[in-house]
């Protein structure tokens, strides 16, 4: 059977440190879905040749996994357990904050030097309560690694992780996300099966598409009915999307600033943890 749709929610402007990006999730009219806490779109930005260093300066995560899908351009990662790495277009990074670290991102000097556009999806998704206080870890995966969902012409729909049609993304998680990104050509369709009882979500970078027969415009998020299985998405412009599908996290939401925890008190511990510098150092 077809999924409602119970919701389409504009992305709406929120500054974060220089930047300024799509929020969303969460939104006025509807706060989150957990695992889905936050959906952040960079819209694409040019950048000319020899731009000066642009980044999110070092600040601190902890209780959930920040992760980015990449879509135009080329990015850095560094936290303060030593992690690295450097995300080209079509790529994803997955970093678990758990107990505590610091993180920067943005641009990379490179990219810079030589100009371009720039253009990412972040994802906040929280995990459960016996796992937010784990040990961090980081990782992300190329495009060539990602399984295509479909090898129909006009189609790069891929699979960074999660379980789909006999398919497994090569990014793991303590939260079984099901995440798929890409490109639809104008005139060509895919459809997804969702499992019922999850939450499941389509976010619209760029392009029209109409969703099971609804117009959708870019920077429109839908959420769907947990009830059902079949979405069909027909791109009537060419047109960038991100699906993503998860059973709901039923525990208390606890979020504030770049924590998500279960309580006000965990917060509260949280921000004390930060301050007395329990959460590493990071000098870029």
């Amino acid at each position: 059977m077809e999924k409602r749709i119970e919701h389409i929610l504009e992305g709406r402007a929120k500054s974060i440190g220089e930047e300024t990006i799509l929020q969303s999730l969460p939104h006025k009219d509807f706060r989150f879905a957990s695992p889905f806490i936050v959906v952040h779109h960079l819209p694409a930005q040019s950048y000319p040749a020899g731009s000066p260093p642009e980044r999110l300066h070092p600040h601190p995560h902890r209780g959930f996994a920040p992760v980015t899908f990449l879509f135009q351009g080329e990015g850095y990662h560094k936290d303060s357990l030593g992690n690295s790495g450097v995300l080209k277009a079509g790529e994803v990074q997955w970093m678990f904050a758990g107990s505590g670290l610091l993180h920067s991102e943005g641009p990379t000097k490179e990219f810079l030097q030589k100009g371009g556009t720039y253009e990412l999806v972040q994802l906040w998704i929280n995990v459960p309560a016996q796992h937010k206080m784990g040990e961090p870890f980081y990782q992300q995966s190329t495009h060539e690694k990602m399984p295509a969902i479909t090898t129909e012409a006009g189609t790069d729909l891929r699979l960074a992780s999660g379980t789909y049609k006999g398919l497994t993304g090569p990014i793991t998680s303590f939260t079984p996300v099901t995440s798929i990104f890409g490109t639809l050509q104008a005139g060509k369709n895919v459809s997804f099966e969702a499992p019922e009882g999850n939450w499941t979500l389509l976010y619209i970078l760029d392009g029209t598409v109409t969703v099971n027969q609804q117009p959708v415009e870019k920077y429109h998020l839908v959420v769907f009915s947990k009830a059902d299985t079949d979405i069909t998405v027909t791109a009537t412009v060419d047109a960038k999307l991100l699906y993503l599908s998860a059973l709901p996290i039923d525990e208390p939401v606890a979020a504030k600033g770049n924590f998500v925890m279960n309580t006000a008190e965990e917060i509260a511990q949280a921000e004390r943890d930060f301050e007395e510098g329990k959460f590493g150092v990071l000098d870029y």
